[in-house]
């Protein structure tokens, strides 16, 4: 205890300086990491003592340099890698015998070190970190701590407030106490080195005013001029002295300073921060709130920090400076980004009103329904974790930068209660008790070991600290660690292979595993707690749920440590026990769950395959899922369980309300730093570009997205509007340059006349010229005066090519006549008239600054108003120069306060502000002031800071850099004020209270227009041509056009935006995709789309990952394969089936084909043209014309409906009109009309004459529609079913023009709470509606009421077909339900008093989906019905049977197979299903199926293996399994379970008697299947999946090697393994090795083909190779000679790959949904157009007579054509 300290120090003491000393950190392998500039250490030597200082200090390049200060030195010395200060004591006023002892009466003094000043004047180096300090005896020290602000420990806060002193005085905490009513001085000392002023003399001390004894430091080379000067009592040397009075003579009187106007000032600073990061007081419990007005005012030599409540005013003597007002002059308004490190981190508040999040270094709360943020700021890096207690009064932040610092906040007000250092590396995971008392903690060390640390925090509120109560390592995985919210004491971990249960008892923290069986290599992901009812009384025994990446859930009891419950949670559709039950281990190819959350009653997990699900806690099935844009990082359950936060891994943040299913985006962001930004000035717009490869457009009044264009192969590097055109430009890398239309979303005109990146891009304000500079040093002119934006002048070597990718590379003048740009080398600065590109000035910039040891460069520059016509240059030595544009002439310079180039500039319109990104921060400059102006410093972005701009209306400031910051400017240019030195106070507080009153400007919203789309016929894309040359261009068919007419955008995402979710919404928007496999696609946000009805009537399309190829041209004549048969009916479609008894038509659908069958002799039509997945179907009354519907997507931007002749089967017409999908198709009874329904996201009603199929009307429904269909007694009505209502339609003839007057009906209340969903006509006049609570209404039409309402099913009716007497319903529950309702006519006259008991069923069937479309005969006797498991049957109710007329694969079809004979073919598929067809008839003739597993492979066994009646068929299966059926008894034989991993590939050996296998994991396992022993397992392949084994016959000696079986493996690492066997032996010797380089597809999209290879038919000697290879070709390899004999050339890379055995002829699928037949003879190839996406099978019949191909579920059988 020190009595002058009145605190507790350290004394260091011994008589070896060197091994007697205090060191931290302890080791040297650790570091402080301390960005501070300045250390501050508060010590005092021991009398007649030595002591040594030592700091090890960093540079930015990571070299350590020593830093020591001692007495013991004699002299001054240096070297690369130490600096050695003396500390000398001064006893006499001469300099002689000044080293030695410290003398008696030795003070306690604050030594104040500049450690960048320090390194960069003595070492020419940049200083990055403090890295340790050593204490070295003699000494006592009360405490060390950086900062970047320049204290004054000799003034106190009062002090500072009272005098309004331009100096920060010392945080409380680290002050020196002083009795009252003395100086500070006269009881320590203050050290600041280097000194302010080092401009030195020769001479050490000054004589006058020379205290007997003084402190100083010596030698000191000259300085350039301080940055900052300290006011000091006493006058000081040239060298960093401090003087000491002596006790025989008075202290000289000091001037006491002047009494300013009183200012509030407080302390802004922050441990460990730096001026890249933001600053918070942790002092002030306001500090949230003003937290975004921390800033730095320079000027002169001064530095102030302070609050937005504080007046910066200059000091006597500081020169006659002007501080501008308000101050601080910016306001932190909005940030557009999440996540930054993670996007893990997204959490509600208690009252569910609003979300925490990271976003970078700043964590944002957004309140939801008003989208208002605040801000906590004081992290110098980017956020790694959050936490936030149950209370709400307690929020744990975490940083990145190693040493992880945590920071503890008061939640409600925003104060920083605590900070301070956690012992792990980085932390990764927070976790609060529901007290807030305890927060546990996860992370790495340095050594990368897991440590967990619980910290007490119970005192924090109550101004204690934060305890460390334990600390552990741990030697296994932890992703995820919380604390019980029951036991406060209990915890809970998961991670790859583990589970483990903690407690907390004293200060020992303790876990234990929990069993998990056979699943202890399932990688956990996530956990969570159940949660309590608040209606139960005594809480429960908390249930733990964790969850895997392979989609199981684990139900836990934590109590008895024990495994009570596993679920495998499965994609919608896959089959599934409801019942909860143990699983086995890998089951079927479950869901990758990355994140859950749990409610009392479900649990929301979030997928990596973007969706969002929610399911009952008995995970029977999905009660909601939402597709994102993703996959999905983080899920968060509101308190309130009704809604549910979701962040995707795209920076995508938003919620899903549970009772609307109306999904709201939060927050989009970049994903990578933003490069650019520009402003449009007419529509409220910002642009911005990102390394992400996006270019994404905002609206600045709601700072939400609305559009974006990717680009996955280029990055865009530049980017403007153009002031008039609803167009923005950008430049690429590849040194593109396009413009895409904001209406059209799409590439409206690209040039090509550059050979580097573009750097610098702009429009003339007048939209006149559009220039574009490149790295290369060239320099393009285009005329955008015309709509083509032609190309005027290519300049090369203009533009400097040295010069960075900045934004203001290139200045154009305001008045449109001048261009400037840094060239032509970075010197220089080059005007030139914007016409003509004629030079006009050229300004050398290295002459300005003759002191600077190297000259000078451009970095940034911006043109000034007009009058006076001023060029502004920033320069690379952090200057900025204004130039007369005129003459050249240095008008002045402006001297940064940050030691960074400005790399942008920005003046606002009247030039009273100049902005400036300088490194992190931004600078704000009073440019209007012309003598000394100031400055104001804003920080908060944790990179460095692209480019600044004005708003349009100068009220706001937009920043970017790692993300979108946009402020508030708190003044208006035109009522500046500037403050002389000494206002009185009052006017002072006028002054500010008249800006802080100052209103803020409303920015008007602006709304879609739903129908902005790509013009008809237009997919938005672009084109190049080779014959055009080096500078190419191409043009969009709708090209640029003038507007005044601006593109506005929805306010506010809700609702979704694009709807593609079942069940609920999708954040998936419409894209449209360039015509280049690799180039660009576009998005444009819909305005307000309704949310998807919960109707399982409207269609949604299937996923796809193919894409389409243009450039692919079926052959002419002389086809080689004839499409013969569609195996399967698309149960995806909605009335996309048609029967017409009476003339036997019968079509339906499958993928975009239109498959007309013959029911008599069984043959099809395929009619193709559809670009897309075909949704309806419609046939006319005479049966002469077939409507079909497909959707919208990739190959068309609108849907298409194509009218087919249904006798000559050819297409007549093709309208379009919908953007989404059609719902419903349906001809008029005379046939002359035709409507057609969009489904919910278009919401439009079309109506059309099939006379011209011109459209008549087109009408805009307010809300979605589930059906449609015409009065069949009257021609001129139609009628709509959909919400609460029937809408009827009469149609008007005026003309020729057809008006359609609308009439709505509301349902009656028994069916108020439910939709209608289907309708019919019955009986004269009677219309039937279904509603999705399964009851059926009939409406009287002539009266318009309903009159009878009955419970049809307990599911959604979606089907009502109706003939005289005789209803059919069908519905989701799977039923279809035949009723008598001859009576119902007699009832209509009785009303409402009508009874619905005289409705009677007759029949009733259950078929194996959701009923979907139906036809029936007129007596309603026997019909077709189409359901969603993808099945036809054939219905007779007579008899009261259902027969299975076609069906096929609902699911993925991995594999087709065929028997020796080509009697039969299997298939397999995800389904876990095995169907064996008949070849001749392509009837299913037998099923197998496995519950909850996925087949993967069949092979069928060869004929050698016995007689054919014992033909046997083995399946490889998801979980390792391999079962082998009998085809003659229908019966499975045999099940062995030879891998652990799911089986990919498997071959019988030539002989039959083996069986051949390989897994996932690589290994090819072989047994034996009349024993089931596997005896041989080989892991040549062993890290990669097995793609192919195939296995033949060869001479016993052929080939060199012994043995009768020939067989290969191929696995996706581009490898094939050749083996020669002898199975009955047990030999087994490998005849070769292929290995080929990865597939150049892999750098482009990052997913490598598929590994095929294959044994030649025609000569078994030849492996046929595809995917194996840099290139897209065939490769033939030659095992006799071991090496490629031949290469056939591919259009794209290959997905499938089939030779035939009958001809030379090969197959191959690719992804862009094309088939080709290669003759291999010939070298002839055919390519065929009929699937819907990627080919991912092939496979020719034993005769090769036959072709079979699968995409995805379609299954196409093709005849191969003799020559």
């Amino acid at each position: 205890m020190d009595k002058t300290l009145k605190s507790s120090v350290y004394r260091i003491r011994g008589s070896v300086s060197a091994s007697n000393y205090l060191q931290v950190p302890r080791t040297s392998t650790q570091s402080l990491g301390l960005t501070g500039r300045y250390l501050y250490v508060l010590f005092r030597p021991l009398p007649s003592k030595h002591f040594v200082i030592h700091l090890d200090v960093a540079t930015q390049d990571g070299q350590v340099i020593r830093v020591s200060f001692s007495n013991l030195f004699k002299e001054f010395k240096s070297s690369a890698t130490w600096l050695q200060f003396p500390f000398v004591f001064e006893t006499r006023t001469s300099r002689r015998d000044l080293a030695g002892m410290v003398p008696p009466g030795a003070r306690w003094t604050c030594l104040q070190l500049d450690l960048r000043d320090i390194l960069l004047v003595y070492l020419s180096r940049c200083y990055g970190y403090l890295k340790s300090v050593r204490l070295c005896a003699n000494l006592l020290v009360r405490n060390l701590y950086t900062s970047d602000l320049s204290f004054d420990p000799a003034v106190t806060v009062t002090e500072a407030q009272r005098t309004k002193l331009p100096i920060t005085p010392v945080p409380r905490e680290m002050a020196f106490p002083v009795p009252k009513g003395e100086s500070w001085h006269d009881h320590y000392v203050h050290i600041r080195f280097p000194s302010g002023n080092l401009q030195a003399r020769p001479e050490p001390v000054l004589k006058s005013r020379s205290p007997p004894a003084a402190v100083f430091l010596e030698p000191v080379p000259p300085l350039p001029s301080p940055l900052v000067a300290l006011s000091k009592p006493m006058q000081y040397s040239l060298f960093p002295v401090v003087q000491k009075p002596s006790p025989r003579t008075s202290r000289p009187a000091l001037s006491a300073p002047k009494l300013l106007p009183e200012v509030s000032q407080s302390c802004m600073y922050s441990e460990g921060s730096s001026l890249g990061g933001l600053s918070v007081c942790s002092q002030d419990p306001s500090a949230w709130v003003e937290a975004s007005d921390v800033h730095t005012v320079v000027s002169a030599s001064h530095t102030l920090a302070h609050k937005s409540t504080g007046t910066p005013v200059a000091l006597k003597g500081a020169g006659s400076q002007k501080h501008f007002l308000p101050d601080p002059v910016l306001r932190l308004k909005g940030i557009i980004g999440f996540g930054g490190h993670s996007t893990k981190w997204a959490l509600w508040t208690k009252d569910g009103e609003a979300v925490v999040y990271p976003c970078h270094a700043v964590i944002v709360v957004l309140h939801i329904s008003t989208r208002e943020q605040r801000f906590f700021l004081g992290h110098t890096d980017k956020v790694s974790a959050l936490a936030l207690d149950k209370n709400n009064s307690l929020l744990a932040s975490a940083q990145v930068k190693p040493p992880s610092v945590v920071r503890l906040w008061d939640f409600p007000t925003g104060q920083c209660l605590s900070l301070f250092r956690s012992p792990m590396y980085a932390v990764c995971s927070l976790s609060f008790s529901s007290s807030g008392s305890l927060l546990c903690g996860v992370g790495k060390d340095h050594q990368g070991k897991t440590v967990v640390v619980a910290w007490g925090t119970d005192q924090v509120n109550l101004g204690g600290e934060v305890v460390a109560l334990a600390k552990v390592h741990a030697d296994f995985d932890i992703q995820t660690f919380q604390v019980s919210p029951l036991d406060e004491t209990r915890m809970a971990s998961c991670g790859r292979g583990s589970i483990r249960l903690w407690r907390l008892r004293g200060r020992t923290l303790r876990s234990c595993p929990v069993d998990l069986e056979e699943h202890c290599a399932l990688e956990l992901s996530d956990l969570a707690f159940s949660q309590v009812l608040e209606s139960c009384q005594v809480p429960s025994v908390h249930t733990l749920y964790v969850c895997s990446r392979s989609g199981h859930i684990l139900e836990i009891d934590p109590q008895c440590m024990a495994l009570r419950y596993i679920y495998h949670l499965l994609p919608t559709g896959v089959p599934s026990d409801s019942l909860p039950r143990k699983q086995p281990f890998g089951a079927g190819p479950g869901i990758a769950i990355s994140s859950l959350s749990v409610s009392p009653t479900t649990c929301a997990v979030g997928c990596e395959d973007g969706y969002l699900r929610l399911w009952p806690l008995d995970f029977s099935s999905v009660l909601l899922e939402a597709e994102h844009e993703g996959p999905i990082s983080s899920v968060c359950m509101s308190p309130d369980g009704l809604r549910v936060l979701s962040a995707t891994s795209s920076s995508h943040l938003g919620f899903l309300d549970i009772p609307s299913r109306e999904y709201t985006v939060l927050a989009r962001s970049h994903t990578a730093p933003v490069l650019a930004l520009s402003v449009g000035q007419s529509r409220g717009q910002l642009a911005t570009v990102s390394l992400d490869h996006t270019v994404r457009v905002w609206d600045l009044s709601t700072l939400q997205q609305l559009g974006d264009f990717t680009s996955c192969d280029e990055t865009p590097c530049a980017v403007t509007f153009h002031p008039t055109w609803p167009a923005v430009f950008c430049g690429f890398s590849s040194g593109a340059m396009r413009a895409f239309g904001l209406e059209s979303a799409g590439v409206l005109v690209e040039h090509t006349c550059h050979r580097g990146a573009i750097i610098g891009l702009l429009v003339t304000p007048d939209g006149n010229f559009l220039f574009s500079s490149c790295s290369q040093g060239t320099l393009v002119q285009y005329s955008c005066a015309s709509s083509q934006c032609h190309l005027l002048r290519v300049a090369d070597n203009m533009v400097c090519q040295d010069a960075q990718p900045h934004p203001n590379t290139l200045a154009v003048s305001r008045d449109s006549r001048l261009l400037a740009f840094v060239g032509p080398s970075k010197c220089t600065v080059t005007v030139t008239d914007s016409a003509s590109l004629d030079e006009l000035l050229r300004v050398n910039i290295s002459t300005l600054d003759l002191a600077s040891g190297c000259p000078d460069s451009a970095v940034a520059i911006c043109f000034g108003p007009t009058s006076p016509g001023h060029l502004l240059v920033s320069t690379s030595s952090n200057k900025v120069m204004v130039l007369d544009a005129v003459s050249g002439c240095t008008v002045r310079e402006l001297s940064s306060a940050r030691p960074v180039a400005c790399a942008s500039l920005a003046l606002n319109k009247d030039a009273s502000f100049l902005l400036a990104a300088s490194g992190q921060a931004i600078e704000v400059w009073e440019y209007s002031t012309h003598s000394d102006p100031s400055c104001q410093v804003y920080i908060g972005h944790s990179e460095p800071v692209q480019a600044v701009a004005f708003s349009p209306d100068q009220q706001q400031v937009l920043s970017v850099g790692d993300a979108i910051f946009l402020w508030d400017v708190l003044a208006t240019p035109e009522r500046q004020v500037s403050v002389l030195d000494g206002p009185d106070t009052r006017q002072l507080e006028d002054v500010i209270s008249e800006y802080r009153g100052l209103p803020w400007q409303q920015v008007s919203t602006a709304q879609l227009d739903s129908r902005s789309r790509p013009p008809k016929g237009s997919d938005g894309t672009f084109s190049t041509s080779e014959e055009e040359g080096c500078c190419e261009e191409s043009h969009h068919p709708t090209a640029l056009q003038k507007s005044p007419r601006p593109l506005v955008f929805v306010k506010k995402e809700s609702s979704g935006a694009g709807d593609r979710a079942w069940g609920a919404v999708s954040v998936r928007g419409s894209r449209w995709h360039h015509s280049r496999p690799s180039a660009w696609s576009t998005r444009k946000v819909r305005a307000q789309t309704p949310p998807r009805p919960d109707s399982y009537k409207h269609f949604t399309a299937r996923y796809k990952a193919s894409i389409r190829a243009k450039d692919i041209c079926p052959p002419a004549g002389g086809e080689k394969l004839h499409l013969k048969a569609v195996v399967g009916y698309n149960g995806n479609g909605r009335a996309n089936m048609v029967w017409r008894p009476d003339t036997g038509f019968f079509a339906y659908t499958c993928g975009r084909l239109v498959v007309v069958e013959d029911l008599h002799s069984g043959a099809q039509q395929h009619w193709l043209g559809h670009p897309e997945e075909i949704s309806t179907l419609a046939l006319s009354h005479n049966a002469q014309v077939l409507a079909s519907a497909s959707c919208c997507g990739s190959m068309a931007a609108l849907c298409e409906i194509r009218l087919w002749d249904v006798p000559g089967g050819l297409c007549q017409q093709l309208i379009s009109q919908h953007n989404s999908a059609v719902q419903a198709l349906a001809f008029s009874p005379d046939d002359l009309l035709l409507v057609t329904l969009g489904d919910y996201s278009d919401c439009t009603l079309a109506l059309w004459s099939t006379a011209t199929y011109g459209l008549l009307s087109s009408t805009r429904l307010l809300e979605p529609m589930h059906g449609v269909a015409f009065n069949p007694w009257d021609t001129g009505e139609l009628t709509c079913v959909g919400p609460g209502a029937i809408t009827v339609w009469h149609l008007q003839q005026c003309g020729a023009d057809v008006r359609l007057q609308v009439h709505r009906e509301t349902v009656p209340e028994e069916v108020r709470a439910a939709e209608l969903t289907s309708l019919c006509y019955g009986a004269a006049p009677l219309l039937y509606c279904g509603s999705s609570s399964g009851q059926v209404c009939v409406w009287d039409t002539s009266a318009g009421r309903c009159f009878l309402v009955w419970e049809a099913d307990d599911g959604e009716i979606g089907l009502l077909v109706c003939s005289g007497s005789r209803l059919v319903s069908g519905s989701s529950a799977r039923r279809l339900r035949l009723w008598a309702v001859g009576s119902v006519p007699g009832l209509r006259r009785k009303g409402s008093g009508a009874r619905s008991s005289s409705v009677l069923v007759e029949r009733e069937l259950t078929l194996d989906g959701a009923v979907v479309s139906a036809s029936f005969d007129s007596g309603m006797d026997m019909g077709i019905v189409g359901t969603t498991a993808g099945t036809l049957w054939y219905v007779s109710w007579a008899e009261g049977t259902s027969t299975r007329f076609i069906s096929g694969h609902r699911s993925k079809v991995n594999e087709v197979i065929f028997s020796p004979g080509e009697s039969y073919c299997a298939t397999c598929g995800e389904d876990g299903s095995v169907r064996v067809w008949s070849l001749a008839s392509m009837e299913l003739v037998i099923q197998f199926q496995v519950l909850n597993q996925s087949c993967l492979c069949l092979a069928w066994s060869p004929p050698s293996c016995g007689h054919p009646e014992q033909q046997q068929v083995v399946a490889g299966y998801s979980d390792g399994t391999l079962r082998v059926f009998s085809i003659s008894r229908t019966a499975m034989e045999l099940k062995m379970h030879p891998h652990r991993a799911a089986v990919t590939a498997v071959a019988f050996s030539a002989d039959g008697q083996t069986i051949l296998s390989g897994d996932r994991d690589g290994l090819v396992a072989v047994s034996r299947p009349r024993t089931g022993m596997t005896f041989r397992v080989l892991n040549d392949h062993r890290g990669a999946p097995v793609s192919a084994i195939q296995s033949t016959h060869k001479e016993y000696r052929d080939l060199g090697v012994e043995g009768e079986d020939l067989w290969l493996a191929a696995s996706e690492d581009q490898r094939v393994s050749v083996w020669a066997s002898n199975w009955p032996r047990n030999r087994c010797e490998l005849l070769d090795w292929l290995s080929f380089p990865a597939p150049a597809a892999l750098e482009t999209s990052g997913l490598p083909p598929p590994s095929l290879a294959a044994f030649c038919p025609w000569d078994p000697a030849l492996l046929v190779c595809v995917g194996l290879g840099p290139r897209e070709e065939v490769v033939f390899y030659s095992l006799r000679q071991k090496q490629v004999v031949e290469k056939i050339l591919l259009p794209f890379f290959a997905t499938s790959l089939s030779l035939s055995p009958g001809a030379c002829l090969m197959a191959v699928g690719f992804s862009e949904c094309i088939l080709s037949l290669v003759d291999c003879a010939s070298g002839t190839t055919q390519h065929f157009a009929g699937h819907d996406d990627v080919v991912h099978l092939c496979r020719f019949t034993p005769s090769g007579r036959l072709l079979f191909t699968v995409a995805h579920s379609e299954v196409l059988v093709w005849e191969v054509l003799s020559p």
